[in-house]
């Protein structure tokens, strides 16, 4: 879980989870959407699939980067329990 709580601490990481909310996205696509090198969203999305919050599958020649919706439902519970609010009340 500390995993999770280091890469959500950085603001373009947050940004990559919110673009493949849309959907599964190759590692082009994802820097497409930032104004930095393509080296440096490889390192973002190292350090979101680290904390397994993204899961990584080659398709022939690309990368597809997809969330791992199981571990952020288990991120986000965990997030909540630590404020003492219940799954059940949200």
């Amino acid at each position: 879980m500390n995993l999770a709580f280091k890469a959500l601490s950085d603001g373009t990481r947050r940004d990559i989870l919110r673009l493949l909310q849309s959907g599964d996205l190759n590692a082009g696509e994802i820097a497409s959407h930032f104004e930095m090198s393509k080296p440096s969203i490889s390192h973002h999305l190292n350090v979101l699939k680290q904390a397994k919050l993204v899961q990584a599958e080659r398709q022939g020649q690309e990368i597809i980067y997809s969330l791992n919706a199981t571990v952020m439902q288990e991120f986000l519970s965990a997030f909540l329990e630590l404020f003492g609010v219940n799954d059940d009340e949200i």
